[in-house]
This record gives structure tokens, C-alpha cells and sequence, in this order.
């Protein structure tokens, strides 16, 4: 208005730094989920031939040295908080488009892997519905829940892992009193789920590894906070470390107990929910079903945020062109979210229900993760030894050994997991070429949604 005085611009206006260290430590654990290795038990415990608490624990020291290259990476690029911005800037825009491309691949895998992964766990209340109609069932759960826009706040995020910390400790206490009242302990009970000599196999050990890093997906999501952090150069690296470490202490007693009372020489009535059958056996029906319906509970709500995930990431691929703008840049005016987008990964998630096995969608997800968190390695080792004048081993040691860590346990994946995520980043790769001229125009962008848990 004339004559009044203009209001004055407040200089460096932005997030507020509220977060202290325990607070992304908690973050990182609702993000991961404190139930994490007991959806994939039985496939690791079947991969690995018995030695599920080994091969998590391999699995964590990979993760440890990729959480302290992205701790470091988080420095420098505080608000991107992803591995394709750290590829593409640190190495090149191609490097990073392919990281991105792999990404992308986890983010629309997700959903899949939880829709099966409901199903049985359906199916164990209700026997006497088949798989394909609970399949049909949660594909269309997920999408109905967001097309209308149905999101978790963070306080019912938190509420859960609360809750699922009971349900742990619950499984905990009923496990050593399981084990005390047996009447036998045979050579090596206790030392088996390390090491059994009658079972052990250095490549099943880590095929069984491979998997195991499903456990750990999710802890990168704390450097996206960093502008929000006090002291975010010491206490996201070490948060994001924490995290990774508590974690894998976490799902090693969780296993270790479950692979004493259930040994590897005993078949499961079900793989895919192997963890379930286990807590019966401790329990009864009470700790069967609660636990049933604990993981049942995690895996929706995980099923429903990465489909909105996977849906919000093709919108933003669309948004920016990067895939065609009317289909996949499209919002539904009502109520705020991708239609398009949804349907489609819905879609997908379906078809992929009936066409792989959970095993196979783990795979395939762990996948692009290690490959993602194999270009964050190398991506600090560039930022931090390559470029810095005084070449120290302390910036040398951690990318080094995570780069090539995460490499050894992608080599053991499945083949047919290999084949098709190479299938996938082929498709990518032509699809960026094209698109890019020989990739020498504008690269596609990926604009990954930051979780909100």
C-alpha cells in the first residue's frame, strides 16, 4: 500500500536445525523398521543354508563403510541427499543417470515385494483364501489407499516402531525360555548359526548375504535431513553410521534366536514366512499370530509408502520430461496425487505378484540398491582422496572397502536376478541415450521423494 513502509527481507530464511543425533537415530530406525530381517528369514536362512546371523553381519560391515561415504557426501550436498546427485556431480552426469535408473528400479520394486509378501502372511489367517486373490486383494488396497491421498503421519510411524519393539522383546523373552526348557543340546548349538561345518558353503554364504541387504535399505534416507540437523557434519555421518550399527545388532539376536529354535535342517511349512512358524513354535498361537500380524501391519504400511514413492517418482521424471509429460506428469486435481502413476505401479505390483517370488523381488531390489550404494563409495572416494591435497587414509580406507564389498556381494546374486536387472539397466541406458542425442544433451532428472516417515 502507499505510504507504508515496506516490509524488510529477512536474510537466510530456511529449515530450522531442531534435530539433534538421537533424534535421527530414532529416524533411521522407524525408516529401516525394527522388524526388518523377519520378513526375509527364510529365504536368506534357505540362500545361506542356516547362517542368516553371518551373513547379516557381513552385510552390516558393508553397510557401515557405505553409511560413513554417505555421512561424508551428506556434507556437500546437504539438501540433495541422494546417490544419483553424489554420482553425477562427484563422477559424471551419465554415472549418476545410471545410479538413478537403478534407483528407480528399488523404488517400483518395493510395492511388489510387499504386496507378496502380505499375501502369505494373509494366507496364514486365512488358509482358505488363495494367494491370488489376496494378491489381487493388497495391489488394490495400495492403490485405492493412495488415489485418495492416505498418508502415515510421522506420529503413527513412530507408534508402530514402538510397537514392534514390544512384539521384539516379547519374541525375545519367549525364545531363551524356549531354549532353556530343552533337554538336549547338541555339539555346537550355540555356535551353529555362525558356523555349521555339516552346512557351510562360502557361496551359499553369500547368496545368502545378497539378500541380507534388504535389512539395512533405507538408511540413506537420514542424509536427507542434513539441512534440519545441528551439527550435521559430525551428527549425520554418525547417525548415519548408529543407525547401521544398531540395526544389525538389532536383526542378529532376532535371527540367532529364531535359527536356534528353528534349525536349518528343518524344512519350513513356509519360506516367505518363515519368521511366523518360528514364534509359533516359541509362543503358541498367541505369538504366532501376534508376530503374523505385526509383519503383516509393517508390510502395508511399507507397501503403501514406496507405492506412492515409486508413483511420485515417475511424476517427477515426468514433470521434468524426462518420460512423456501428459501420461506421467499428470495430477489428479481432487485429490492431489499422480493417478496415472499410481494405477501403473499398482499395475505392476500385480503382475509381479503372480510372475516372481519374493525371493526374486528382493534380489532385484538389492540389485540397484548395492549398486546405488557402490557409486556413493566411489563417489566419496573422488570427493575425499582424489581431489583433497593431502591424501589421508582415513579417506581412503571406508569407500574403498564399502565400494568393493558391496561389488562382492552384488556378484552373488541370483543369475536371474542379474539378468533381469541387467535387462532393466539396459533398457535405461538405450533409454538415456536416445533421449540425450549420445548422451550429450540434458540428462533425464530423478526427482526421488524424501520419506516422510
Amino acid at each position: 500500500m502507499p505510504g507504508e513502509p515496506s516490509q524488510p527481507v529477512l536474510p537466510g530464511i530456511g529449515l530450522r536445525r531442531t534435530l539433534g543425533l538421537w533424534d535421527l537415530i530414532l529416524y533411521g530406525i522407524i525408516i529401516i523398521q525394527p522388524v526388518a530381517p523377519m520378513p526375509s528369514f527364510g529365504v536368506v536362512s534357505t540362500a545361506a543354508r542356516g547362517h542368516v546371523v553371518t551373513a547379516i553381519l557381513i552385510a552390516m560391515v558393508a553397510m557401515l563403510f557405505t553409511a560413513i561415504s554417505y555421512g561424508r557426501m551428506a556434507r556437500v550436498y546437504p539438501s540433495a541427499g541422494s546417490a544419483f546427485t553424489y554420482v553425477g556431480r562427484e563422477l559424471h552426469p551419465a554415472l549418476g543417470y545410471i545410479t538413478g535408473w537403478s534407483m528407480a528400479m528399488d523404488y517400483i520394486l518395493n510395492p511388489l515385494i510387499c504386496t507378496i509378501w502380505c499375501s502369505k502372511a494373509a494366507q496364514n489367517f486365512f488358509p482358505q483364501m488363495p494367494y491370488f486373490l489376496w494378491a489381487i486383494f493388497f495391489a488394490l488396497l495400495f492403490t485405492w489407499l493412495n488415489l485418495r491421498g492416505v498418508e502415515t503421519s510421522a506420529r503413527i510411524n513412530a507408534f508402530l516402531a514402538a510397537g514392534m519393539g514390544i512384539v521384539i522383546v516379547i519374541f525375545v523373552f519367549e525364545a531363551i525360555r524356549y531354549i532353556y526348557h530343552l533337554s538336549y543340546f547338541g555339539p555346537g548349538f550355540f555356535t551353529h548359526p555362525f558356523y555349521d561345518p555339516q552346512t557351510f558353503s562360502s557361496p551359499a554364504l553369500f547368496r545368502g548375504t545378497s539378500i541380507a541387504v534388504l535389512t539395512y535399505i533405507g538408511f540413506d534416507g537420514i542424509s536427507t535431513l542434513s539441512e534440519e540437523v545441528k551439527n550435521p557434519r559430525r551428527n549425520v555421518l554418525l547417525a548415519t553410521v548408529l543407525v547401521c550399527l544398531v540395526t544389525g545388532v538389532l536383526a542378529s539376536i532376532e535371527v540367532y534366536l529364531a535359527q536356534l529354535v528353528w534349525p536349518a535342517s528343518q524344512p519350513f511349512p513356509d519360506v516367505d514366512t518363515a519368521f511366523v512358524h518360528i514364534s509359533g513354535r516359541v509362543g503358541g498361537i498367541f505369538l504366532f499370530g501376534l508376530v503374523n500380524l505385526t509383519l503383516l501391519v509393517a508390510n502395508i504400511g511399507s507397501g503403501m509408502s514406496s507405492h506412492l514413492g515409486a508413483a511420485r517418482l515417475l511424476y517427477g521424471m515426468g514433470r521434468s520430461n524426462a518420460l512423456p509429460r501428459s501420461f506421467f506428469g499428470a495430477i489428479e486435481p481432487k485429490n492431489h496425487v499422480p493417478r496415472n502413476n499410481v494405477l501403473l505401479v499398482g499395475a505392476l505390483a500385480l503382475a509381479g505378484a503372480f510372475a516372481m517370488s519374493y525371493t526374486l523381488g528382493a534380489e532385484m531390489l538389492n540389485f540397484g540398491a548395492l549398486i546405488a550404494f557402490m557409486g556413493v563409495n566411489a563417489a566419496a572416494f573422488v570427493r575425499y582422496y582424489v581431489r583433497e591435497p593431502k591424501k589421508r587414509w582415513t579417506n581412503l580406507g571406508p569407500p574403498i572397502l564399502g565400494f568393493f564389498i558391496c561389488l562382492f556381494i552384488w556378484l552373488h546374486l541370483g543369475w536371474q536376478a542379474k539378468l533381469a536387472g541387467g535387462i532393466w539397466m539396459a533398457a535405461g541406458i538405450v533409454y538415456g541415450a536416445v533421449k540425450t542425442k549420445g548422451f550429450r544433451g540434458n540428462l533425464v532428472q530423478f526427482d526421488f521423494p524424501v520419506d516422510e516417515a
